[in-house]
């Protein structure tokens, strides 16, 4: 009977080995599977990074090619002609290009000189009056200006002295030019300078709607 029970065990001891076997094989893919998504998640980190540092140096480049100074033409026209030589100036220049406007605009009756009692002869021989601007003008950052308007009766429009009084021009070298059928500059520029109080502005250049582009980049050529 010993015996018997002796072989029995043995024979029990055969089969639990023989199962605990094959248990540690589907163990094995387990590790593999919790290595995927870590390899994935290594990958992934490097990636990110490289675009941020990309971004920082596009901006800080960005950042170096602000031009410091800042040209700009300013103008009142009352009839078209001054805007036409102050758009071909700011194409010449690349420049900006900002229009004084009127908050009350000029009508042709205004402009009537053969009538003392119109607006424009009214505003002309009072140096008090300083007609009002409807639109906002910055000059922040700029160090060149050019400044065009039309002769009124020998004079800059009172407007203009509106806007020199309006802004400082420290820093600024402004650059008056004027049109007109027949009249020149006179001391316009050196006036509204002297009413400004502040920046250079040179002497004002009488310019013709009938110039050449090439005229017009001789003149300007010849500031420098």
């Amino acid at each position: 009977m010993k015996k018997l029970i002796s072989l029995l065990l043995l024979a029990l001891a055969l089969t639990f080995a023989g199962c605990g076997a094959p248990a540690q094989t589907p163990a094995e893919p387990a590790p593999a599977a919790a290595e995927e998504p870590a390899a994935e998640s290594v990958e992934a980190v490097p990636a990110q990074e490289p675009e941020a540092v990309p971004g920082t140096e596009t901006e800080a480049q960005a950042a170096e090619e602000t031009p410091e100074s800042t040209t700009l033409v300013v103008y009142f026209s009352a009839t078209g002609t001054t805007r036409s030589v102050a758009e071909r100036i700011a194409a010449l220049t690349g420049a900006a290009l900002c229009e004084i406007v009127p908050a009350e605009p000029y009508t042709a009756e205004d402009l009537n000189y053969g009538d003392h009692s119109t607006r424009a002869t009214v505003e002309q021989n009072d140096p008090a009056a300083r007609p009002v601007i409807a639109n906002e003008i910055s000059i922040d950052g700029c160090t060149t200006l050019y400044l065009g308007y039309p002769i009124w009766w020998g004079d800059s429009p009172r407007i203009l002295s509106t806007f020199v009084e309006s802004h400082d021009f420290t820093g600024i070298t402004v650059i008056p030019f004027c049109t007109s059928g027949s009249s020149g500059p006179g001391r316009t520029g050196e006036a509204l300078g002297e009413l400004a109080g502040m920046g250079t502005f040179l002497a004002s250049t009488r310019l013709s709607r009938g110039m050449s582009n090439a005229e017009l980049q001789d003149w300007i050529n010849s500031i420098g």
